[in-house]
């Protein structure tokens, strides 16, 4: 796709005169933006791509050094996008195009149409993260690479794959999340660091627990004959009981939660017709539909949340109430089932439930 220089608003000379009343940019860093810009543009009209996007990217440095407006870094970063596009580049050109439309109002008509278009055309080969991070000040690592920034929230374009998201803060412990990106589509992840327990506490515990002295030793335990034999079918209609429920809670949620995105995803449909981007709920002054979009994301994360944890609640009942038809033989004094019990767990989208298979 060519990508088409539109000219800065104002000329980058005398910038950081109308800013920067002290002169901290000198004409010595306007001087160079301009002449990155100059073989930028050379090299775009000739289709030489490689060397446009080189020279645009180091005017991009140099716009940041020299104290330009965000108009001017916002077309600069555009342009770079659309010809990292043309190269195939396409995390890079998401990067640099949703960089550049965070200030779409200072771009003028045909720029704003072609960077929406371009990120539009590169979302559709990367994937998109929308990250979370609690506190905000942590350290935050992808796939072992740390973001150089710290922020509450971040909107990251990832290669299609595995992925892992790591945060770290002095006096907490870290968090880590991962998940699988597809292509197309967009992903979120919220990472909460919990405080550490102080040092100090640990050691007076130690301390504590070295100057109690020598253990005294644990009173005998009770022969066979004196125990009191468990209620095993009792304990066994509980337990069935309750992995039935926390199967049955866990299906009704995931179906809940994925409703939920069904109807995200018919809506997105429409919006992107409309106009929409993925980032047109990140702009300050985002469209009053956006609330009710965060507020449905959130639900259905929530129903996602309780939904696997129920079913591993009503996993972990089964497998106890299978074992206990093992146990059963060594608190009776008898022998276990020779070929034992195998206990495998099944959850789908619409039904969950546990297979048992063995002799007891």
């Amino acid at each position: 796709m060519p990508c088409v220089f539109v000219g800065v608003v104002a000329a980058l000379e005398g910038v950081a005169s109308a800013q920067d009343p002290q002169g901290l940019a000198g004409p010595q860093e306007t001087s160079t933006a301009e002449d990155l810009l100059r073989r930028a543009r050379q090299a775009r009209d000739a289709r030489r791509w490689a060397e446009a996007e080189a020279a645009y990217e180091a005017a991009l440095k140099a716009a940041d050094a020299a104290w330009t407006t965000d108009a001017e870094r916002a077309e600069i970063a555009a342009e770079l996008g659309l010809c990292e596009l043309a190269l195939g580049s396409y995390r890079d050109a998401a990067d640099h195009l949703a960089q550049s439309l965070r200030h779409r109002g200072a771009l003028r008509s045909p720029l704003l149409e072609r960077a929406e278009e371009g990120l539009l055309k590169a979302e559709r080969r990367v994937v998109t993260l929308y990250l979370g991070v609690s506190p905000p000040d942590a350290e935050v690592f992808v796939d072992g690479k740390a973001l150089g920034r710290r922020a509450p929230t971040y909107e990251l374009f990832l290669e299609p794959g595995q992925h892992t998201v790591r945060a770290r803060l002095d006096g907490h412990s870290e968090a880590v999340g991962a998940f699988d990106g597809q292509a197309g589509k967009a992903s979120s992840l919220t990472l909460k660091l919990p405080r550490a327990p102080e040092r100090g506490a640990q050691e007076r515990g130690a301390l504590t627990a070295a100057g109690a002295g020598p253990a005294r030793p644990a009173a005998p335990s009770p022969p066979p004959a004196a125990r009191r034999s468990l209620p095993l079918t009792e304990l066994r209609i509980g337990g069935v009981a309750l992995a039935t429920a926390a199967l049955a809670a866990g299906t009704v949620f995931l179906l809940r939660a994925d409703v939920i995105d069904g109807n995200l995803t018919e809506r997105d449909m429409v919006r992107r017709r409309q106009g929409w981007t993925p980032t047109t709920c990140w702009w300050p002054n985002a469209p009053s539909p956006c609330a009710e979009i965060r507020k449905e994301v959130a639900e259905r994360g929530r129903f996602a949340t309780l939904g696997n944890v129920a079913l591993v609640t009503g996993a972990v009942f089964g497998v106890a109430t299978a074992a206990s038809f093992l146990a059963e033989g060594w608190l009776l004094g008898g022998t276990p089932a020779r070929e034992g019990v195998h206990v495998i767990p099944s959850a789908t989208g619409t039904q969950a439930g546990l297979v048992l298979q063995g002799v007891w």
